[in-house]
Protein backbone atom coordinates (compact mmCIF):
# COMPACT_ATOMS: atom_id res chain seq x y z
CA UNK A 1 0.00 0.00 0.00
CA UNK A 2 2.81 2.40 0.85
CA UNK A 3 4.56 1.71 -2.45
CA UNK A 4 1.39 2.46 -4.35
CA UNK A 5 0.95 5.73 -2.46
CA UNK A 6 4.55 6.77 -3.16
CA UNK A 7 4.22 6.06 -6.87
CA UNK A 8 1.10 8.25 -7.03
CA UNK A 9 2.93 10.99 -5.12
CA UNK A 10 5.78 10.92 -7.64
CA UNK A 11 3.36 11.26 -10.56
CA UNK A 12 1.47 14.06 -8.86
CA UNK A 13 4.74 15.87 -8.22
CA UNK A 14 5.77 15.57 -11.87
CA UNK A 15 2.40 16.89 -13.01
CA UNK A 16 2.66 19.78 -10.55
CA UNK A 17 6.12 20.64 -11.88
CA UNK A 18 4.81 20.57 -15.45
CA UNK A 19 1.83 22.78 -14.62
CA UNK A 20 3.79 25.33 -12.57
CA UNK A 21 7.36 25.44 -13.84
CA UNK A 22 6.94 25.09 -17.60
CA UNK A 23 4.72 28.21 -17.90
CA UNK A 24 7.18 30.18 -15.77
CA UNK A 25 10.04 28.98 -17.98
CA UNK A 26 8.05 29.99 -21.09
CA UNK A 27 7.25 33.44 -19.67
CA UNK A 28 10.89 34.09 -18.84
CA UNK A 29 11.90 33.03 -22.35
CA UNK A 30 9.23 35.24 -23.92
CA UNK A 31 10.22 38.28 -21.85
CA UNK A 32 13.92 37.87 -22.68
CA UNK A 33 13.33 37.47 -26.43
CA UNK A 34 12.46 39.90 -29.20
CA UNK A 35 9.39 39.45 -31.40
CA UNK A 36 7.82 41.45 -34.21
CA UNK A 37 4.95 43.79 -33.37
CA UNK A 38 2.57 42.66 -30.64
CA UNK A 39 3.58 39.00 -30.88
CA UNK A 40 5.30 39.10 -27.49
CA UNK A 41 2.13 40.39 -25.80
CA UNK A 42 0.01 37.74 -27.52
CA UNK A 43 2.32 34.94 -26.36
CA UNK A 44 2.37 36.27 -22.80
CA UNK A 45 -1.44 36.40 -22.71
CA UNK A 46 -1.73 32.93 -24.23
CA UNK A 47 0.63 31.38 -21.68
CA UNK A 48 -0.94 33.19 -18.72
CA UNK A 49 -4.57 32.49 -19.59
CA UNK A 50 -4.30 28.98 -21.04
CA UNK A 51 -1.38 27.82 -18.88
CA UNK A 52 -0.20 24.38 -20.01
CA UNK A 53 -1.76 24.46 -23.49
CA UNK A 54 -0.33 27.91 -24.19
CA UNK A 55 3.06 26.80 -22.94
CA UNK A 56 3.10 23.77 -25.21
CA UNK A 57 2.03 25.92 -28.17
CA UNK A 58 4.76 28.45 -27.38
CA UNK A 59 7.49 25.82 -27.32
CA UNK A 60 6.22 24.26 -30.57
CA UNK A 61 5.34 27.41 -32.55
CA UNK A 62 6.50 30.54 -30.73
CA UNK A 63 10.19 29.76 -30.40
CA UNK A 64 10.43 29.85 -34.20
CA UNK A 65 8.90 33.35 -34.28
CA UNK A 66 11.66 34.98 -32.25
CA UNK A 67 13.86 37.55 -33.96
CA UNK A 68 17.35 36.15 -34.18
CA UNK A 69 20.12 38.61 -33.44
Amino acid sequence: MTTLFLSFAIYETLILIAVLLFPIWALIDILKSKFEGNTKLIWIMLVVFTNLIGTILYFIIGKNQKIKE
